[in-house]
């Protein structure tokens, strides 16, 4: 097992820069993918061993910038790999996604590495067991490379990683070393997780497919905690994204009392949506110029593909759902907090130093200022949204919107003598009403700009997982990548 590159190097120099700043391209980034390498294993021309072999080379030239990874278990990784390739030579792999090297959010439990999670108070916690989704993987011969830099429990503390296209912006939390790594071409895909946007932000600052799924579709195992959570994947293409979590889901389930991932056994055919709804919330106020600009060119392609776009004004149920998406940054944050307030506790107990200040005020002060009453009426809230969004079913095929309220924003650390950064990692303003209407959401990443990339989400009803997913690979089919 070894450990990687954690903090900034010894001597206090600064990782060199090997030229890749600000270099994202939609029209040309690809990423490393691994559906396209199944043909060459199953010749002979390749091996699940050599596809490792150049994600490890990978990772030891990008890994001392970037910092996507607590640890890389090469030695376990390579044995893995070799039993892969053992069954492609036998004819007989597990599923489709045997062999592929993939990398586990440090929130997920692991039998055979540490789960620290970000944070102080978890140094060296080993469960010694696997988290759902974990084993699922394991069953289907997925190659587990070791564990990505998550932020500090999963909240708003910024990680050490930074962006692979431009080092000095946030790769966005709190999935940051997953959606990183994909981006570096480090793995073709990663585990991630998210409540308020952990999942999808991080797909839109590293260009990365991102399937947040249905709430419930894939199985959090020990992750049980808060009611808006969901397990999802970053990939760098669609068909990848997809078969990783059908794999998973067909495996493990759903939470319990949940229905389970539903859709086909592979990727769903590229499906061309009549109508989308254009989704603003609070962020659109807060949009940057550029991307809103960018945001319209696409949905310009859009109508001139005859996709009918739904805005503001133009349906009175949209403009009811809209009404109700006012504040809900704050909405989810609230609930979050109490949902988790018994377990930093716990964690805090009389060492308030092993949770950073910033983790503080948003787990613990956050949630002493709430009641049962309180939380109780965020719920009532919550069910209001949720109703509103399943009237648009009858509106709209899904609900489009930016995934960011721009491309990655510098991130430098807190200036002193200034009030914090409530939102380090990015603005969750677009974030938070999938995981509060608990709905799929996609990220396709379309747009460039400054460098930099900067997604675009399609939205749908419970469910409508797959769906989303064939919309998602029509758009990026049918549509020019937009550049500023």
């Amino acid at each position: 097992m070894t450990r990687t590159h954690t903090g900034d190097p010894a001597d206090g120099s600064a990782p060199a820069n090997d030229g890749r700043r600000g270099s994202y391209d939609p029209r040309t980034f690809q990423g490393l993918r691994f559906h396209t390498a199944i043909g060459a294993f199953r010749d002979g021309s390749d091996s699940p061993r050599e596809y490792l072999e150049r994600c490890l080379a990978v990772i030891a030239d990008r890994e001392p910038e970037v910092r996507a990874w607590v640890l890389v278990d090469e030695t376990g990784a390579r044995k893995q790999a070799d039993a892969s390739g053992r069954r492609w030579r036998d004819g007989s792999p597990l599923s489709p996604v045997d062999g592929l090297p993939i990398g586990i959010k440090d929130l997920l439990e692991t039998r055979d590495m540490p789960t620290q999670m970000g944070c102080a108070a978890f140094e060296g916690n080993f469960p010694r067991r696997d988290n759902a989704a974990v084993w699922a993987l394991r069953q289907a011969g997925a190659v587990i490379v070791g564990k990505t830099v998550t932020t500090e429990l999963g909240g708003p503390e910024p990680s050490i990683t930074t962006n692979p296209f431009h080092r000095e912006h946030t790769p966005g939390g709190s999935s940051s070393g997953s959606g990183a790594a994909v981006a570096a071409a480090m793995v073709p895909a990663t585990i991630a997780t998210q409540t308020g946007g952990s999942l999808m932000r991080p797909a839109s600052f590293n260009g990365n497919w991102g399937l947040k799924p249905s709430q419930g579709a894939i199985n959090r195992g020990e992750r049980q905690t808060a009611s808006m959570t969901t397990h999802g994947v970053l990939a760098a293409c669609p068909e990848d994204m997809w078969q990783i979590a059908i794999e998973i889901a067909s495996r493990c389930g759903g939470d319990p009392g949940w229905p389970a991932l539903y859709g086909p056994p592979v990727p769903p055919t590229p499906h061309r949506p009549a109508t989308l709804a254009v989704m603003e919330t609070d962020g659109w106020a807060r949009l940057a110029p550029v991307a809103r600009a960018a945001f319209e060119e696409l949905l310009a392609q859009l109508d001139a593909q005859s996709v009918r776009i739904l805005r503001r004004g133009d349906d009175p149920v949209l403009d009811r759902f809209e009404a109700s998406l006012a504040g809900t940054s704050e909405l989810g944050s609230n609930i979050l907090a109490w949902e988790h307030y018994w377990a930093f506790r716990d964690v805090l107990g009389d060492r308030p130093d092993r949770v950073s200040a910033r983790g503080r005020r948003f787990f613990i002060e956050a949630a002493e200022q709430l009641t049962a009453a309180g939380y109780e009426a965020a719920l009532r809230e919550r069910a209001t949204i949720r109703t509103l969004h399943a009237q648009l079913s009858t509106r709209a095929d899904a609900i489009i919107a930016p995934t960011s309220t721009g491309p990655a924003p510098e991130w430098h650390g807190d200036v002193p003598g200034q009030q914090p950064a409530k939102w380090p990692t990015g603005d969750p303003a677009f974030n938070f009403p999938s995981s509060l209407l608990g709905a799929p959401a996609v990220n396709v990443p379309l747009i460039g700009i400054d460098g930099l990339p900067f997604g675009v989400q399609l939205l749908g009803q419970p469910g409508t997982d797959a769906r989303m997913v064939a919309g998602a690979r029509w758009m990026s089919e049918a549509l020019t990548p937009i550049v500023h």
